[in-house]
């Protein structure tokens, strides 16, 4: 499974780099805007840099359209910002019809605010590079997350889709363990979900123990 960080916060993305095990970028209009990057101009250069940081991974860059025309202008231009921009277009119908574009023409997408498994069939049955179910989500709403990307996975399993499931919307390290067990094959998540993999008690009482034994033979 590959993990995505899910910010545009350069910092984190450069940490999750020097880690070693960021493989992408996801981000959209509300983590721009908390990050204080406003007006299209500087919203492009932000991703531009994010690109050089990963540095060869894949960035999903969102269109802020939900009219057909629109969102192809402007996936357009987020597609001519740099070769590993991937279009990130909303689940809706001229979404659907806009990634048919876009597939069609040689750009990647990547559909986001999936809820359902249909919506993923639609998607996929489009040419979209990825699928994002937002996990986290559906828990709130009190239905399944985990369940729903088990059923995705069998559904392309058996139907031989290669459109790759990004389990998105991740809300704890445990999600992302549960996310590798049902089959996603992306995770994209916040840098505190990923570094909470690296921690468990027995870790710390075992290192604890080794540095204190370390201390007799200086």
């Amino acid at each position: 499974m590959k993990y995505f960080i899910d910010t545009a916060n350069l910092d984190q993305i450069k940490e999750a780099h020097d880690l070693g095990i960021l493989d992408g970028v996801t981000t959209n209009p509300s983590l721009m805007a908390k990050e204080g990057i406003k007006g299209n101009e500087a919203v492009y250069k932000h991703y531009k840099t994010i690109c050089e940081i990963v540095d060869g991974g894949d960035v999903s860059a969102e269109v802020v359209y939900t009219d057909f025309k629109s969102i192809v202008e402007q996936g357009k231009q987020l597609a001519a910002i740099h070769k590993n921009i991937v279009v990130k277009v909303p689940m809706i119908p001229d979404g659907v019809k806009a990634i048919k574009w876009f597939t069609d023409n040689g750009i990647r997408t990547n559909c986001t605010l999936i809820f359902s498994a249909g919506q993923a069939m639609l998607a996929a049955k489009a040419g979209a590079a990825y699928v994002s179910p937002f996990i986290g989500r559906i828990d709130d709403s009190g239905w399944d997350g985990i369940e729903l990307i088990q059923q995705i996975a069998n559904i392309f399993a058996i139907q031989g889709i290669e459109s790759q499931i990004l389990a998105a919307s991740i809300r704890s390290s445990l999600h992302i363990i549960k996310c590798a067990e049902a089959g996603a094959n992306v995770c994209t998540c916040p840098l505190d979900s990923i570094m909470g993999l690296t921690k468990h008690p027995l870790t710390d009482i075992g290192l604890a123990k080794f540095m204190e034994d370390a201390k007799k033979f200086a």
